[in-house]
């Protein structure tokens, strides 16, 4: 197993399907009347958020927390990093402070890989999205959400057809579940105008395609993508209106779905835009249930960084702990 997650190709298919698996374990712990496993009890977690998150700080602090472990949530507004201090000496802070996990986000694309690769903390680190790079824990709940819906034979995704639309040239999302669903031998199909296409998109490992219409009835999955306006310098389409017309979900476009096809969406959404509020809350969508996925592969992976022991489950653990009290 890796030591730290930075890449979502840095996971072979063994490594991808063993968190998976491990996730599925840990998913009823929120079902129970007391959401805890003792797994990283007296570890400490650090969130080391420099951007704005809802879903994802929380979710990696929920997993946390129902591993037992401490957590320590660091945010750049109103810290030290408002007065000039560098990525450097954060982390010699925490790593003073013994953490034991840093998961990162921060707005420059590599700064989780400069962090573990520098050795400025002793502990794992966890790229909770970097840029316009990639958010490999995004990947791994989505593949997750994936499987339990498209009854994968084998733990893997193969033959499945994805097609992931809309903002790709901003999306770290996008870099992460192309790899990922790569390894796990899915068909990815890219569909966005030709001003969202990021550069060297030849190389990947999809198909692309200007028309959506085309590309839904074979989709086992579609994933919309959010506009993200705030990391556009220039107009990229002609209007919002046009770019919901040619590459939004709306009711017409979902009826065009094979009928055991589900709806995703990283989130936060842009209702009206890629995606209208019917389809959001549609039966066939499963973006909150993305969210309730989201800790517990989390959990998942904290508990294979830091606490797995070889060979041992998360609930042989939790039943070892038992017996020990």
């Amino acid at each position: 197993m890796i030591t730290n997650l930075l890449s979502a190709g840095d996971l072979d298919r063994t490594d991808a399907i063993r968190i998976l698996d491990t996730a599925e374990e840990l998913l009823g712990v929120a079902s129970r009347p007391i959401k805890k496993l003792p797994t990283l009890r007296g570890r400490t977690v650090v969130n080391l958020f420099f951007e704005d998150s809802t879903r994802t700080r929380i979710s990696f602090e929920a997993a946390a927390k129902r591993l037992s472990a401490d957590v320590i949530n660091f945010s750049a507004k109103g810290s030290s990093v408002s007065k000039g201090e560098s990525l450097k000496d954060t982390a010699l802070t925490l790593q003073a402070m013994g953490a034991d996990a840093v998961i990162i986000r921060h707005h420059s694309s590599g700064a989780p890989h400069r962090l573990a690769q520098a050795k400025w903390t002793k502990g794992a680190v966890i790229n909770a999205g970097d840029g316009t790079h990639e958010h490999p824990t995004q990947a791994l709940l989505d593949a997750f959400t994936m499987r339990r819906h498209l009854g994968a034979v084998g733990g893997d995704l193969a033959g499945k057809n994805v097609t992931i639309v809309g903002d790709v040239l901003h999306s770290r999302v996008v870099r992460s579940n192309v790899l990922l669903l790569h390894t796990l031998g899915a068909h990815v199909t890219i569909v966005a105008p030709p001003t969202l296409l990021p550069v060297g998109i030849d190389h990947w490992p999809v198909e692309t395609s200007y028309d959506l219409d085309a590309s839904l009835e074979k989709a086992d999955a579609v994933m919309m993508l959010r506009v993200q306006a705030e990391r556009m310098n220039a107009s990229y389409f002609p209007s919002a209106r046009e770019y919901s017309r040619r590459y939004g979900l709306d009711t017409a476009r979902l009826s065009r779905l094979p009928d055991h096809a589900i709806v995703m969406h990283p989130g936060p959404m842009n209702r009206g835009m890629e995606i209208t509020a019917d389809v959001a809350d549609h039966v066939r969508s499963v973006i909150v249930e993305q969210v309730t996925n989201g800790v517990a592969v989390r959990m998942a992976v904290l508990y294979l960084l830091l606490g797995g022991a070889a060979g041992e489950s998360a609930e042989e653990e939790d039943s070892t702990d038992k017996d020990r009290v």
